[in-house]
C-alpha cells in the first residue's frame, strides 16, 4: 500500500508538470502567432454586383438565358417588342429626308438668286452707259440749240431721253439690290434648313438609341441570377430584371477590430480560408480600408450622444485582394461565402 501510494504521489506532479509544458508551449506558440499575425473570422467574399434594368419600357419577346448560368458581357439576354419603337425610327428619318430635301431647295435658291444678281449688275453697267451717252447728247443739244442750230423738239428728245436713261439706271440699281437681299434671305433660310437637318439627325439617332435598349444586354461576364422577369411581361423603364456577378471581382471584406488597425498596412500578405473549402490554399493582400466604420454605414447608425452610452468596440471593413488562387477554385466561389483572414504582420 505504501509503494501504491508513492507511485500516485508521483504520478500527480508529473501529470501536472506534462500539464504545464503543454501550457507553456501553446501559450508560446500562441504568442509567436500573434505577435505577427492580426486575425478575424468576421469576414466573407465580397465581388462587384451589377443590377440589370430595362432603359425602356415594352413587352417581353423572349428570354435567352437560364438562372444561375454563365453570361459574357455584351450577350443579348432579354429582347422587348420593338415594333413602337421601329416606327417612331422610321418617322424621324422621314422627317430628316424633308430636312435634307428643304436644304436642297435652299441651295438652289442661293444659286439662282446669284445668277439674278450677276444680271442685275450687267444691267447696271449696260444703264450706265446708256446714261452716259444721254448725258453727253442733251448736253451737246443745250449748247446747239442756243445758237438756233437745232429745233427746240429735237433737244426735248434729247432731254427726255436722258431723264429715261436716268430712270432707267436708277431702276437697275435698286434690282441689283433686291437681288443681294434675296440673297441674303436666301441663306438665312439656308442657315435655319441646316440647323433642322441637325434636329432630324439628332431625333435619328435618339430613336435608334431606344430601339437598341430593346436588346437587354449583358454588362459584364459572369453569372446572371435574382431573375425577375418572364416572356410576354410588361417590363417598365428602370425595372430590376436580373442581377449579374462579375466573376473577375472577387475580393474579401474583412471586418477587423479598430484596436486590431494600428499594426494593418496596405500590400500586407493575408492568409484567407474560405469555411466551405477549409483545405484550399488562397492568399491576398490587404488593399485599402473603408473610410466608415460598419455601424456607421448601417441603416440607422448609432448615435451616442444620448444618456446611457455603452462604449462599444466598432470594426471596419478592410479590402483584400485575392493573389493566389486556382482557377477551380475561384469558379467555386460565391460572394457571401464566410471566410477567416489571417493579416501577416512581419515575416
Amino acid at each position: 500500500m505504501t509503494t501504491e501510494k508513492k507511485k500516485k504521489s508521483k504520478i500527480v506532479p508529473i501529470i501536472l508538470a506534462v500539464l504545464v509544458i503543454i501550457g507553456v508551449v501553446f501559450g508560446t506558440k500562441e504568442y509567436i502567432y500573434y505577435s505577427k499575425h492580426v486575425d478575424t473570422d468576421d469576414a466573407q467574399i465580397d465581388g462587384d454586383i451589377s443590377p440589370v434594368v430595362a432603359r425602356v419600357g415594352g413587352y417581353v419577346n423572349d428570354i435567352l438565358f437560364e438562372e444561375n448560368t454563365r453570361v459574357t458581357e455584351g450577350q443579348v439576354l432579354v429582347k422587348l417588342d420593338d415594333s413602337d419603337f421601329k416606327v417612331k425610327l422610321e418617322q424621324a428619318e422621314a422627317g430628316q429626308v424633308g430636312a435634307n430635301a428643304g436644304v436642297n431647295v435652299s441651295q438652289a435658291e442661293i444659286v439662282a438668286t446669284s445668277a439674278n444678281t450677276s444680271t442685275a449688275k450687267a444691267q447696271i453697267e449696260s444703264a450706265r452707259a446708256q446714261l452716259s451717252l444721254a448725258q453727253k447728247d442733251y448736253l451737246r443739244y443745250a449748247n446747239l440749240i442756243k445758237d438756233g442750230s437745232i429745233t427746240q423738239q429735237q433737244f426735248d428728245q434729247a432731254k427726255a431721253q436722258k431723264e429715261t436713261a436716268q430712270a432707267a439706271y436708277n431702276a437697275a440699281n435698286d434690282q441689283y439690290a433686291a437681288a443681294l437681299k434675296q440673297v441674303g434671305t436666301t441663306k438665312s433660310r439656308l442657315a435655319v434648313s441646316s440647323s433642322g437637318v441637325n434636329q432630324h439627325q439628332g431625333d435619328v439617332d435618339f430613336a435608334k438609341l431606344q430601339l437598341s435598349y430593346t436588346q437587354i444586354k449583358a454588362p459584364a461576364t459572369g453569372l446572371v441570377t435574382k431573375k425577375n422577369v418572364q416572356k410576354g411581361q410588361l417590363v417598365q423603364a428602370g425595372q430590376s430584371l436580373f442581377t449579374i456577378v462579375n466573376e473577375n471581382s472577387l475580393y474579401v471584406t474583412a471586418n477587423f477590430k479598430e484596436t486590431q488597425l494600428e499594426q494593418i498596412v496596405p500590400g500586407q500578405h493575408v492568409k484567407v480560408e474560405v469555411d466551405a473549402y477549409p483545405e484550399e490554399d488562397i492568399e491576398g493582400e490587404v488593399y485599402n480600408f473603408s473610410p466608415i466604420t460598419g455601424a456607421k454605414g448601417s441603416l440607422l447608425p448609432p448615435d451616442n450622444a444620448t444618456g446611457n452610452f455603452v462604449k462599444v468596440v466598432q470594426r471596419v471593413p478592410v479590402k483584400i485582394k485575392l493573389t493566389k488562387i486556382s482557377k477551380t477554385m475561384l469558379d467555386k466561389l460565391r460572394p457571401g461565402l464566410s471566410v477567416k483572414a489571417s493579416v501577416l504582420l512581419k515575416d
